[in-house]
């Protein structure tokens, strides 16, 4: 009996404590602790804090949480008998934390009387449903063309500066008033980096429903390892309370990075590109949690927005084919189109949404459902075109209407679009409104279209954002409207033919 007693028993004795024999850059190792178990925390001087990671007979290798530069060998070490945890409650919303739940800002302490762990179990196959619920980010061409569903996980890839994080930090602008709770996760960014999206954040009044959790580039890299675990442990708490969540993990490149770093420093056996073995199975273990429950378990959602950097356009590369494969879908952002000033510079032949479409709204389907292909053959003929090749007149025509289609995806930054302002520019491209206005109008006139859906009747425009379709009259008067705020900039047919 006494076996059982001591093998169930949660207590722990009071005099297991054991000593750092070793330390080094983000590790430590620790011997004296045999009944140690793996992810365990551990407490050392100086109020930091460690997870046992490898767990071997003679001596244990510590993942470091904090300012190790005053530990040394010798130094004791106290098992705290439970795994790495992160406070979760309320009080977190419009809050900047680090991992370990404590506050960046100057707002004060965070107060919670619960806590979830870091790792978690996936929701099983049995307590999902299906997405059938959109995501509006306010960007046309991710709205129309490669749209997201609430439980999605949708991977933002691209290389350097070519607009990743803008695209999340849209999307999280635009769920204001949407119900949709958000968390932005920021992995081993430069805190100048942290410390502009807060202030667009709040400039924009979204930290009123977000939460940020930052590891900044110069932190331990166990706090880099365990951020996204630990945000998206703050966003199931909100989910399993029957709420709509999107979380942005900003990058996943960064994490791999620190996990790769802190497995070389215990001697785990390096693979491919020096990565761990399991840098897969670490992944999908995280994005794997981001579903939407059934009703009966209360119907919230965690929709997933994993962002990567590639290398000179490298999508083939170890890390970014190991997530695209995990995510049920990918934004690319292309260096090219970002020179060219076509900004979001969003690869429209490279991007797919292998859920969204499901979850996208009737009215979208009516009038974005050829605009892809328009785009696509459009992309094709002018790379022909660029060889001076003679092109006749219905080849010229797909050309400017491509070139009007190309024009109307740019969006400035920050500024998401409703969704009868994008229905209404989305059925003048399909209805070919835009052909006859010069390009260098198309600003201009798209911002008259803008104003022209404020006129929509508030009952077709309760209908584009529910789930009915676009019915014969309503695409009639939408149309209407939309040629009457468009005639001013089309060229009459003898200006036409002057130019």
């Amino acid at each position: 009996m006494s076996h059982v007693r001591e093998r169930f028993s949660p207590g722990l004795t009071p005099h297991e404590v054991g000593r750092i024999t070793n330390v080094s850059t983000g590790i430590a190792r620790v011997s004296g602790l045999p009944r140690v178990g793996f992810e365990e925390v551990l407490k050392f001087p100086g109020d930091v804090y460690g997870i046992a990671f490898n767990v071997d007979e003679d001596e244990i290798g510590v993942v470091l949480l904090g300012d190790y530069s005053q530990l040394q060998a010798g130094d004791e070490v106290e098992r705290r008998g439970h795994v790495m945890d992160v406070p979760v409650c309320d009080g977190l919303i419009g809050r900047v934390v680090n991992p370990l739940g404590r506050p960046l800002d100057d707002h004060g302490p965070v107060v919670c009387s619960e806590r979830l762990p870091l790792e978690r179990p996936a929701p099983p196959i049995m307590n999902r449903a299906p997405v059938t619920v959109p995501l509006q980010t306010g960007i046309k061409v991710i709205d129309a063309l490669i749209p997201i569903g609430r439980g999605q996980r949708e991977l933002i890839l691209g290389d350097r500066q070519t607009g990743k994080t803008a695209i999340a930090v849209d999307t999280i602008l635009n769920q204001r008033d949407q119900n949709v709770l958000c968390v932005y996760c920021a992995i081993g960014q430069r805190a100048s980096g942290v410390a502009k999206v807060v202030a667009t954040l709040r400039e924009h009044e979204a930290m009123e429903y977000t939460i940020v959790v930052v590891t900044e580039g110069n932190d331990p890299p166990g706090l880099a390892y365990i951020a996204p675990y630990s945000a998206t442990s703050i966003a199931e708490y909100f989910m399993n309370q029957g709420r709509d969540v999107l979380i942005v993990y900003d990058d996943l490149t960064h994490h791999a990075r620190a996990y790769r770093e802190l497995s070389l420093l215990l001697r785990r056996p390096p693979g491919r590109e020096a990565f761990p073995g399991d840098i897969f199975y670490i992944h999908s273990r995280l994005l794997e949690r981001a579903t939407h429950l059934r009703k009966e378990l209360g119907g919230g959602s965690l929709t997933a927005l994993p962002i990567i950097e590639t290398e000179a356009q490298n999508i083939s590369a170890y890390i970014p084919t190991n997530l695209i494969s995990i995510t049920d879908g990918q934004i690319y952002l292309s260096p090219s189109l970002f020179e060219l000033g076509v900004l979001p510079a969003i690869d429209v032949g490279r991007s797919v949404s292998r859920v969204g479409g499901k979850a996208q709204r009737a009215a979208y389907r009516a009038v974005a459902g050829n605009l892809k292909l328009a785009y696509a053959q459009f992309e094709e003929l002018e790379t022909f075109a660029r060889f001076g090749a003679r092109l006749d007149d219905d080849t010229r025509k797909i050309i400017e209407h491509g070139r009007r289609i190309r024009a109307c995806l740019k969006q400035p930054e920050f500024s998401p679009i409703s969704v009868p302002a994008q229905i209404t520019l989305l059925l003048a491209l399909t209805e070919n409104l835009f052909d006859p206005i010069p390009l260098d109008q198309m600003t201009n006139a798209e911002q008259a279209l803008h104003l022209a859906a404020l006129d929509i009747p508030l009952e077709v425009g309760k209908q584009l954002e529910g789930t009915t379709k676009l019915h014969g009259e309503d695409r009639a008067t939408i149309i209407r409207l939309a040629r009457k705020a468009l005639a001013r900039f089309q060229l009459t047919p003898a200006l036409k033919e002057k130019s």
